[in-house]
């Protein structure tokens, strides 16, 4: 294998996408398994997940190197069986996409205590808690890699959206302090920050026209990201080629937080 196609080559190497059905998710899914990686993809909608892993074998032309698992990432006795069950199947876990997430809009004054503790369950403490879980494996191999999906709202505060800043703050500062404790086991935390996408989650943005124009004016790129455009970011993040990378959280926004 020539050195450059080594460097982010995933050959052998096992792979763990959660919130996979869609989005991030599901591009993340598709490069890891194009670089030869095998992928768990981990999700609650399954006909969403079915349909990610159809485009993966199309694209790989391989039919044994997917698994799809249903289940809710807040659901630690799932995560476990997830888990165990990955081991059983390949023995190894080599890298985790810490990618699902939700997110809830209002006012802070006016923002419901139930949205505020679901929106911190899913986006903060289940990339915690799947974080240790995997981590663990990963300390007892010597190697691996997590790669945390924070925001442009690990930096800002943003508009009605306090819960999805506090959760995505969080995410920033567990990728650094998880690097710190476990870079010298040869496990590497490393985060990506999306700019704005064009997703599901943005979809209320982007039906307000208003909204979406000066959003996109900000944008030094002229234009919305794509789920494509973190892809590769996650690639790198997840190759050998980022193997002195560690605690960082990488922005991937067209330019807004440089505007």
């Amino acid at each position: 294998m020539a050195f450059l196609e080594s460097l982010f080559s995933l050959e052998s190497k096992t792979a763990v996408i959660t919130g996979a059905s869609r989005g991030i998710g599901r591009a993340a899914a598709k490069v890891l398994a194009q670089a030869g990686a095998n992928v768990v993809l981990v999700g609650r909608d399954s006909k969403a997940l079915a349909e990610t892993e159809t485009e993966i074998v199309s694209a790989i032309n391989v039919t044994d190197r997917t698994h799809c698992e249903i289940g809710d990432v807040t659901d630690s006795s799932r995560m476990m069986e997830i888990v165990s069950s990955t081991l059983r199947r390949w023995k190894t876990i080599d890298i985790l996409v810490n990618n699902a997430g939700i997110i809830r809009r209002a006012a802070a004054a006016d923002f419901s205590a139930h949205d505020w503790y679901v929106v911190i369950d899913t986006n903060l403490n289940a990339v915690f808690s799947w974080s240790q879980a995997i981590g663990k494996v990963m300390i007892e191999q010597g190697s691996g890699k997590i790669i945390n999906i924070a925001s442009l709202l690990s930096f800002q505060g943003g508009l009605n959206v306090v819960a999805y800043s506090a959760a995505k703050g969080g995410v920033a500062q567990i990728t650094k302090a998880l690097s710190n404790e476990w870079a010298k086991y040869g496990v590497q935390v490393n985060a990506i920050a999306p700019g704005y996408l064009e997703t599901n989650a943005t979809a209320a943005l982007r039906a307000d026209t208003k909204r979406k124009e000066q959003i996109l004016a900000r944008i030094p790129a002229g234009r919305w990201g794509e789920p494509e455009d973190i892809a590769g970011a996650i690639l790198y993040l997840a190759s050998p080629a980022s193997d002195y990378v560690n605690g960082h959280v990488l922005v991937v926004d067209g330019g807004w937080l440089a505007y």
